[in-house]
């Protein structure tokens, strides 16, 4: 997989939702500083865990699925490895993570509706849009692999149902 391509999907997808859209909410609404040391290691801990989570998803993509997280160059094969062997959305789970992190580091209302928002727009778009375009992809295997791994709550031991 092209490291370009990566690139461009990291930045015009997660880089808007997680990095400009929070960016122009601080700007327009100001920020509370310096923030509590509370909310400093809160928030960080989240948006470390999130940054880690995504990079984890998105290596597996390129080097297990031959894709990128972008709909436009999406994996060619089922990605069924590390992490998608506890749940089947880690990288919503990882930005999500990032949004919510950055509502409590900087203790900003908006950017925690933007976390809610987005939030509920995916509890919407998966299950609506995204899983039945896997199916129709990934068919039988993607089926069942939905049948055994959580969308949202991990499996605390990995399924290992599809090969590697």
């Amino acid at each position: 997989m092209n490291f370009w391509n990566q690139l461009r999907a990291i930045l015009l997808l997660p880089g808007i939702i997680a990095v400009a859209i929070p960016a122009a909410i601080l700007y327009f609404t100001g920020v509370v500083w310096p923030p509590s040391l509370l909310n400093i290691v809160i928030g960080s801990v989240f948006v470390v865990f999130g940054i880690a989570l995504m990079v984890w998803t998105n290596r597996l993509f390129a080097k297990v699925g031959h894709g990128t997280l972008a709909p436009w160059e999406p994996p060619k094969k089922l990605v069924v490895r590390g992490v998608y062997r506890h749940v089947r959305n880690p990288m919503i789970t990882g930005a999500l993570c990032i949004l919510l992190g950055e509502a409590i580091f900087f203790g900003s209302w908006p950017l925690l509706c933007l976390f809610g928002f987005a939030l509920i727009l995916n509890l919407i778009y998966i299950p609506l849009s995204e899983e039945p375009g896997l199916a129709k992809r990934f068919g039988e295997d993607y089926l069942r692999y939905k049948q055994n791994v959580p969308r949202w709550i991990p499996r605390l031991r990995p399924w290992k149902g599809l090969p590697e």
